[in-house]
């Protein structure tokens, strides 16, 4: 089975929701929440409004997506 590779782009963190949710503005000009991946919850990264991130966007709902990155 093909693995979907589902596009990215970057973004900064505007707000911090409940439950590790944040609303993200992309670079261009879509708002979208997004969740951290299970290896960055794992490994405790800390992502605080103003952060700078990478966004996968799932082909299914393009309004939701999964922080990948920090820079």
């Amino acid at each position: 089975m093909a693995r979907v590779i589902n596009p990215e782009f970057d973004g900064e963190v505007r707000e911090s929701l409940p439950n590790t949710i944040f609303k993200v503005a992309l670079a261009d000009g879509r708002v979208v929440l997004a969740t951290p991946t299970g290896r960055m919850r794992k490994h405790f990264v800390r992502i605080l409004p103003g952060d700078r991130v990478r966004v996968e966007i799932t082909p299914y709902d393009i309004d939701r997506g999964r922080i990948v990155r920090k820079y």
